[in-house]
């Protein structure tokens, strides 16, 4: 109905004798963002300009509509099976049915898509795909054998670099325009050189420990045993009662996190650590949800020096509520669920 109005619009001010510039003009000032085109203005005005009074769509010349046969969706289908990169130019070859046709087959018939391939942190091997799957059986039953004791003593963390500016993706920096508007234009850049190395140790109830490493000191094993001891001891002041239930650490298997050191301050500290399958970003909380959530705030932003960074971080968890750190947590029960389902491959976000 509504391209009918428009062009019945067209049509009236075409045989007042305004032009395609001046009926465009006018239908913008009463349309806004639902007029038309101006070539679709101007394509009508030519049609009405010698005495076109139809304000329909002439029939379309060729082939009749019936090409969505069952052959040719089975023949479309086997080509799409046979090579799953085939382009519609080619089965529009193939079968000689217009590009409308094969589009209509593709995605009504067979409720198709076509989709980029997603990046994976690595090709899991048959032996990865099992511990990981053997590795959500177990971290899922032992959930939920008593939800709320698990969450209670659950500690995760991990460390990330933070840039002292970091340029939006071309997803967050998306504008609304007006249809005539031109695109809005943004220019490929990189993170700066100057960042900060931070570890984030957190539960249900918030962060426990926020360290940063300093300017030219590489996170050895020695260093995160260090951590690990400074945790300990920030988990006695913010959270009593922790410790004697007993602290439960899930942290990735990078090689400082396994090396012989850091597992005998682990030890020490007396903290029990959960399973956690190597080349598992997709499994760590701190990887796929906290971090995720606050480089998403800090990008964009420009920050003058290492302390400028360190406080907006501290700003930006000071003002998260208990429930983010809560969900957090409990995202690990969803994402040890899909990890079976999927038989210990990766997960989509």
């Amino acid at each position: 109905m509504e391209k009918v109005e428009h062009r019945a619009v067209i049509k009236f001010l075409t045989k007042e004798g305004n032009n395609a510039k001046e009926i465009y003009e006018r239908m913008v000032a009463v349309y806004t963002d639902t007029a038309p085109s101006y070539a679709t203005v101007a394509r009508w005005n030519k049609e009405f300009r010698p005495g076109r009074e139809s304000l329909e769509d002439d029939p379309h010349p060729g082939r009749p509509s019936d090409v969505t046969t069952d052959d040719n969706v089975a023949h479309v289908e086997r080509m799409i099976l046979e090579n799953r990169r085939v382009k519609v130019e080619e089965i529009e070859r193939e079968l000689g049915i217009s590009h409308g046709s094969v589009c209509k087959i593709i995605h009504e018939n067979l409720a198709m898509t076509k989709v980029s391939a997603r990046w994976v942190p690595r090709n899991l091997t048959p032996h990865d795909r099992l511990q990981r799957r053997q590795s959500s059986e177990e971290l899922l039953l032992l959930y939920n054998q008593d939800p709320a004791e698990f969450e209670s003593r659950i500690v995760t963390g991990d460390e990330t670099w933070v840039h002292h500016w970091d340029p939006e993706t071309k997803l967050e920096s998306m504008a609304w325009k007006h249809k005539g508007s031109p695109t809005p234009i943004k220019f490929r850049t990189q993170p700066s050189a100057g960042k900060i190395m931070a570890t984030i140790f957190w539960g249900c109830k918030g962060v426990l420990m926020l360290d940063y490493a300093p300017r030219g000191r590489t996170i050895t094993s020695q260093y995160y045993a260090e951590e690990l001891a400074r945790l300990k001891e920030c988990i006695r002041q913010k959270r009593r009662g922790k410790l004697s239930r007993g602290v439960v650490l899930l942290h990735d298997n990078a090689p400082v996190h396994k090396a012989r050191v850091a597992q005998a301050a682990l030890r020490e500290c007396g903290f029990e650590e959960l399973n956690h399958p190597p080349y598992s970003p997709d499994l760590a909380p701190s990887d796929y949800f906290l971090f995720r959530h606050l480089k998403a705030a800090l990008r964009g932003r420009r920050f003058e020096d290492d302390e400028d960074v360190q406080h907006a971080v501290q700003e930006w968890i000071e003002q998260q509520s208990g429930d983010l750190w809560l969900s957090g947590i409990r995202s690990l029960r969803d994402k040890w669920h899909k990890g079976i389902e999927v038989e210990g491959g990766y997960i989509e976000k």
